[in-house]
């Protein structure tokens, strides 16, 4: 629409603009030959006119003419009508297939005619018709060309909002239905543990998985403001994060007879990054092993160090349903099913996993081997002790 709307603006800039020009030239051009034939009536030579004019002189009974003139010129009607004190006679006529205008007058006690040929003018009218439609087919070729490239830039905000709210619809989905099953395990817990001493501890941990809730809500909501870093980067422990995440899925581990270990060496594991985002990044990856381990398998969680501590290594690894290898970059991608075990859906959490760590300047990577469970690898930029104290 926007290019149809364009080329009927340029449509109509070339037809007014061609009518302009139209009516000017053709009003210059009958101007001109009447202001020429006028003088040709009055002054000029009746044997050598001007070319593509005529001239004919009647006195006195005989009648000359330009050489080679006409056979059906001159107008004999209009000249008996002038030498019979008729007023001075302009008329345009279509003689022998051409058009001519023809002024026919007195000259001291002569009749004078003057024929002009109008061929010339229609052909540099139809050179102007010519240039106007070569204009108006480059006009909307143009238009065509700036329509599309226009109507993109106008929509790609468009599409882009599209897009982003598809993503949230599917990321809210995702993302909420893990704390949720955690309140769903902690109140069924809660339930059989009401007579004992462990009820305390659960209700704390049911407060703790609630305000988790609401910084998934909270960090889906600023996903969704079109094209702007809100979030402020701040130094994270990973180690402490993973531990966070480690506790937070210790019943549901339990419930499901999974054994859930973290294993790294003491020290911090500092990071830079925005702390809701990366625990949602190992909580996706446990989510992903707890989905995909079967009851009494186990699931290890390992923080190292590599490249002179240059980077901080989480793995997630899992002895459960496995996948294919060379499906390792279809994982990644949302909505995609794994061929092996229940075919349950990997895409959509581990898509949030790489789209997070890609913008923590990191990098994620899988293997597996179906039937012999899963590695998730995520490598993120490290900062020393020594640049968090400065900082």
């Amino acid at each position: 629409m926007l290019t149809a709307q364009l080329a009927g603006a340029i449509t109509g800039v070339v037809l007014v603009v061609g009518a302009l020009m139209f009516l000017t030239t053709t009003g210059g051009q009958q101007r001109d030959a009447q202001r020429d034939l006028r003088f040709y009536v009055a002054r000029s030579s009746i044997e050598s006119p001007p070319p593509c004019v005529w001239m004919f002189a009647q006195d006195r009974g005989s009648l000359r003419g330009t050489p080679s003139a006409p056979a059906d010129l001159p107008v004999r009607s209009s000249m008996r009508r002038v030498a019979n004190g008729g007023a001075t006679l302009v008329e345009r006529r279509r003689i022998g297939g051409i058009d001519y205008l023809i002024r026919t007058g007195r000259r001291g006690d002569m009749v004078v005619q003057a024929a002009m040929d109008l061929r010339y003018q229609q052909q540099e009218r139809q050179r102007l018709y010519l240039a106007l439609t070569v204009a108006e087919l480059a006009g909307l070729l143009a238009a065509l060309v700036t329509g599309q490239v226009l109507a993109r830039r106008a929509i790609s905000p468009l599409e882009e909002a599209l897009r982003r709210q598809r993503r949230f619809v599917a990321d809210a989905s995702h993302e909420l239905r893990t704390p949720l099953t955690r309140l769903h395990t902690r109140a069924q817990l809660l339930a059989r543990r009401a007579a004992t001493a462990d009820i305390d501890k659960d209700l704390r941990t049911i407060v703790s998985d609630t305000r988790q809730f609401g910084e998934v809500i909270e960090d889906l909501l600023m996903s969704a403001q079109l094209g702007q870093a809100t979030a402020r980067r701040e130094l994270v422990d990973l180690a402490a994060v993973v531990e966070s995440v480690a506790e937070a899925e210790s019943a549901r581990a339990q419930a499901r007879s999974i054994a859930l270990e973290v294993r790294r060496d003491p020290g911090a594991y500092l990071v830079l990054g925005v702390p809701a985002a990366l625990r949602r990044v190992v909580g996706a990856l446990v989510d992903n092993a707890l989905d995909h381990t079967t009851p009494g398998g186990h699931i290890e969680l390992t923080l190292d160090r590599t490249g002179k501590r240059r980077e901080v290594v989480l793995t997630v690894r899992d002895d459960g349903v496995g996948f294919d290898q060379a499906k390792e970059r279809l994982i990644f991608e949302r909505f995609k099913h794994g061929n092996a075990g229940d075919g349950r859906r990997f895409g959509l959490g581990l898509a949030l996993v790489r789209e997070v760590v890609d913008s923590h300047g990191g990098r994620v990577s899988a293997t597996g081997e179906p039937g012999r469970g899963a590695a998730f690898t995520v490598r993120l930029p490290s900062v020393s002790v020594e640049a968090a104290a400065a900082r």
